[in-house]
């Protein structure tokens, strides 16, 4: 039996990952005009392997480039943000509830394990903020793949996953929330565990309906502003 070659990150793939989590995490804010020599300075980068992180950031819509304008992080209005809101709503229930029937008792238990691992991270944090790195480090990614639908899984985690991954970091730094929205993760895996697909749909749906009423209290309270 040959064993896989481990796979090491390139140049290109490490100015990717830091860049995306900078973006992920307000570092780089939505709508901000970003220069690759401020960049190289910023992250100690390399002109080579930025130009190919940029690209890629680019391709899953996190970038957007303007003739004459630049390249800018990408933002959307409150309006559209709370469609996507919406949107995720229905379509990560549908998930939930198909990811009840389908997902193996070992995804079940690495799910678990996940969400421990996600409760250590949150205690690290002092409670102050929920970040969860893409893939299989993310809830609801597994939770997306885990449905074994096909289709879903590519509409809910291709740029409308890394759209809302922006977001979802900065709405998890409200108080308390880091700690409300692990609970809710863990109910709606019980409700996986235990095959139930109705109860999962509807904890997941009341879930991200929960953050999405989160957003309209911090756009009242002048909290959030885009």
């Amino acid at each position: 039996m040959i064993e896989a070659i481990p796979q090491t990150q390139t140049r290109a793939d490490e100015a990717f990952d830091c860049l995306q989590t900078a973006i992920v995490k307000g570092e780089l804010a939505p709508g901000e005009k970003i220069g690759e020599l401020e960049l190289c300075q910023r992250f100690q980068l390399t002109r080579g392997p930025l130009r190919e992180a940029l690209g890629r950031l680019e391709s899953r819509g996190l970038l957007v480039r303007r003739p004459h304008a630049g390249v800018k992080v990408v933002s959307v209005s409150t309006e559209e943000l709370l469609e996507l809101y919406r949107i995720r709503e229905v379509m990560e229930g549908l998930a939930a509830r198909q990811a009840a029937a389908r997902m193996t008792d070992e995804e079940v238990a690495g799910l678990q394990a996940t969400l421990d691992a996600h409760e250590a991270m949150i205690e690290q944090a002092q409670g102050q903020a929920y970040y969860q790195a893409e893939g299989d480090y993310d809830f609801h990614h597994r939770i997306a793949t885990g449905s074994r639908n096909t289709k879903l899984a590519q509409m809910l985690l291709g740029d409308l996953y890394y759209m809302v991954r922006m977001y979802r970091y900065r709405l998890s730094t409200s108080a308390g929330r880091p700690h409300r929205a692990l609970g809710e993760h863990r109910r709606i895996v019980e409700a996986i565990a235990q095959r139930d697909g109705e109860l999962a749909e509807f904890l997941m749906k009341r879930h991200i309906n929960a953050a999405r009423r989160n957003i309209e209290q911090k756009i009242e309270e002048g909290l959030l502003s885009f």
